[in-house]
């Protein structure tokens, strides 16, 4: 019984474990594409005032 319990633990954990690796990637992108596009309207806003 217990060792059944504990195999159930350990593959809700991987989910879990899973999820958050998927979240932490998501939120990583999101960052580098924000930076991206401010950079570019930074460049565009330059190029506009020369």
């Amino acid at each position: 019984m217990s060792k059944n319990n504990e195999a159930n633990r350990q593959k809700h954990k991987k989910k879990i474990d899973q999820k958050k690796r998927k979240i932490q990637n998501a939120e990583v992108e999101r960052k580098a594409r924000l930076k991206q596009i401010r950079e570019d309207f930074k460049a565009r806003e330059a190029d506009n005032t020369l």
